[in-house]
């Protein structure tokens, strides 16, 4: 299923950005990132408990926010792009 992972930390202080750093980090590690805070992930329901479990132990839930977008299987009808860095199809084939 695709999720749509995105967060917002505080970064008043320089805790604030090390953990901003270490969110982008884990987030980069599981998805393609569509926008500054933002990340499409293909996985299945296990691997999100797993991502979502990392990244409520690196927040402060005080300050910072996690959200987390379930758009399933059939999410290539639910998601339209306009602009720059299109899309990329997250089954087809990588090629570097």
């Amino acid at each position: 299923m695709l999720v749509l992972i995105t967060y917002d930390v505080n970064t008043e202080t320089d805790a604030g950005k090390k953990r901003l750093r270490q969110v982008a980090k884990q987030c980069v590690n599981y998805g393609r990132r569509v926008q500054n805070s933002v990340f499409e992930c293909e996985m299945d329901a296990a691997k999100c408990r797993e991502v979502k479990a990392i990244l409520e132990e690196l927040i402060d839930v005080k300050k910072d926010s996690l959200r987390f977008y379930y758009l399933g299987n059939h999410y290539k009808n639910k998601v339209e792009h306009i602009g720059v860095n299109e899309s990329v199809d997250m089954k087809g084939p990588l090629i570097f």
